[in-house]
């Protein structure tokens, strides 16, 4: 990414801060240039462009990943057993981890509140309201995760470490500080303090993501040991859970009531939850981190307020066909789980994978039609393409493509053992189908969503703040309609127009009437795809987000690959796959309003 020239941090000190905002120069510096960066002309000079500190960026970045790393090896450790690096040691760091993010974020939003002059613009691209209200929601569980954590470590706190029932209290006042804090700050683009505000972005993005690898780590193994219990005595499945704890008996620290019981199954059922956080959390601050020091060019960045019409402009079929799909889903996850994971038998586990897999083929097989269809309708859309630089869309098609990653490798595994298995069953076939059309659908689905995302929204949705712009655009207009009616005798444009008003009204109108009606039906068809995908992908989330992956229940790659090799890539891969539906929802949701 080719880096524009700005100024030095030092160059920015005329800017007001919190420790001195009333001197007149740095009024006089401020009012400068505020003027510059809202004129309509281009910057005549360079410290009126965007600041793009490349040493600022690159300190943040060596930050992130030594921490990244540091935080990746104590949870990839701490999920051995052999290995001496309990899950205390984890949350232990993760605990000051958070405790330093909260600190900076008081620190952060002190230092803006008491300086108007830090935040000279804002991006109207970061941070929209669907993404803001997801992360609310997906908060809220968080938090009643933790309190389940809570409780349920406080059912035998004699015999656990201390850290176990601090880190869950940390967590929770973490994720609200953080939800404020994006909620009110995402579309910031900050002007003060600016290597110090890089870096702590930077370490809240690395704590976002170190939770989402503890979280991720925690529920796979919780996966494994529920396999495992299955399959061994209780004596040795107590043996494998005896991590981390202050005594040797694990006699002391069984959860024998009702209500640990409770808590234990409800935390572990609203890990999918706060997984989806961590990653809406980490999207929204890497945003942020982009737009540190940057100068908003106000003439190509304008504000386009969109309305979101759920109910209206729609023929309601993708809305129903996509309802069907979402409660059929369920009934196919809930049939699925007391089939596989509470029945031995093999014939009921063959026939619930049976069932998963025609679902899923049939679902697929729409959403790959549903996709084309979409973008062959792109090739008649006539609104341009939005080529402004836009540091939300990027990361949107860079998570959309680097997160579909992860389930291309599960299914490219799965297609390489099917081929090479003998013999070949029904099953395999199901499977090895679904496999293909997971690799179809992911890749038109990207290019629907993409191409949505390019899109310019339609000009009448666009309310215009300047009377001069569009009462030029309508002379414009008005003008090339007159020329192309009047034949060529030798006059001139001008008189062409002074002589023909009539003929321009007349233009006008028809203009008026037939335009929308030949853009209605391209927007009405985009909106159905966009809502039949957007439900869609809710329950292909949800399935895998909820117990259903017949990865670990299908024998064929298990055998072939081992016992050991094909869980660790499915445990390595599939969190992406389940986050690219979730950030698919996202972005479709966008698409829908666009359209």
């Amino acid at each position: 990414m080719t880096e524009e020239p700005g100024q030095k941090d030092s160059e920015l000190g005329h800017l007001p801060c919190s420790m001195g905002c009333g001197h007149k120069d740095d009024k006089a510096g401020l009012a400068l240039s505020q003027s510059a960066s809202f004129s309509h002309q281009p910057p005549s000079t360079p410290a009126s462009k965007e600041v793009w500190k490349k040493g600022g960026r690159m300190f943040s970045i060596l930050l992130a990943v030594h921490l990244a790393l540091l935080a990746c090896t104590l949870v990839s450790s701490g999920a051995f057993e052999k290995i001496a690096v309990h899950d205390y040691d984890v949350f232990f760091l993760l605990t000051v981890m958070m405790l330093i993010v909260i600190i900076w974020i008081i620190f952060y939003l002190a230092g803006t509140s008491r300086c108007p002059g830090a935040i000279l613009g804002k991006d109207s691209h970061a941070g929209p309201i669907w993404l803001r209200g997801g992360l609310i929601l997906f908060a809220i569980f968080s938090l009643v995760m933790d309190v389940f954590k809570i409780g349920y470590y406080s059912s035998f706190y004699s015999c656990l470490s201390a850290i176990k029932i601090i880190y869950p209290i940390v967590q929770a006042i973490f994720v609200v500080v953080q939800t404020y804090f994006l909620w009110v700050s995402a579309k910031d683009c900050i002007h003060v303090h600016l290597n110090v505000t890089r870096c702590g972005l930077m370490l809240t993005l690395t704590t976002n993501l170190a939770v989402w690898m503890s979280a991720v780590t925690d529920e796979s193994v919780h996966k494994a040991h529920s396999k495992l219990k299955k399959n061994m005595t209780e004596e040795i499945f107590r043996w494998l859970l005896k991590v981390g704890m202050r005594s040797s008996s694990v006699e002391e620290c069984n959860c024998n009531s009702q209500i640990c019981q409770i808590f234990k199954n409800g935390y572990f059922w609203l890990y999918p939850f706060n997984i989806e956080y961590s990653l809406f959390a980490s999207a929204m601050v890497y945003v942020m981190w982009k737009n540190v020091g940057r100068f908003i060019d106000h003439h190509s960045h304008h504000i386009q307020r969109l309305k979101f019409r759920l109910f209206r402009r729609t023929f309601f079929v993708g809305i129903m066909l996509g309802l069907i799909i979402l409660v059929s889903g369920l009934g196919v996850l809930i049939l699925y789980e007391v089939q596989v994971n509470s029945s031995t038998e093999s014939s009921k586990k063959s026939q619930a994978l049976t069932m998963y897999y025609i679902f899923n083929i049939v679902c697929l097989s729409l959403m790959s039609l549903v996709c084309i269809g979409g973008s062959v309708i792109y090739r008649f859309d006539k609104r341009d393409m939005d080529r402004h630089k836009n540091p939300t869309r990027t990361l949107d098609v860079a998570l959309l493509m680097g997160a579909a990653l992860g389930q291309y490798a599960i299914s490219y595994y799965s297609i390489v053992a099917i081929v090479a298995s003998t013999p070949r069953d029904t099953i395999s076939a199901l499977n090895l189908t679904y496999a293909l059309l997971m690799i179809a659908q992911h890749t038109f689905q990207n290019v629907f969503i993409i191409e949505g995302l390019h899109r310019q929204p339609p000009k009448e949705d666009c309310k215009h703040e300047s009377h001069q712009k569009d009462l030029y655009g309508l002379t414009f207009v008005n003008i090339n309609a007159v020329s192309l009616r009047v034949p060529d005798t030798g006059t001139t444009l001008a008189a062409s127009a002074a002589a023909g008003t009539e003929a321009m009204h007349a233009s006008d109108l028809i203009r008026s009437l037939t335009a929308p009606k030949k853009m209605n039906w391209r927007r009405k068809f985009l909106r159905e795809i966009s809502m039949f995908l957007l439900l869609s992908n809710i329950i292909l989330w949800i399935m895998p987000a909820f117990g259903a992956r017949p990865q670990f229940d299908n024998d064929t790659e298990l055998n072939f690959y081992g016992d050991s090799m094909w869980p660790a890539i499915v445990d390595i891969c599939l969190p992406f796959g389940i986050f690219y539906r979730m950030h698919a929802v996202a972005s479709l949701l966008e698409v829908y309003i666009m359209s």
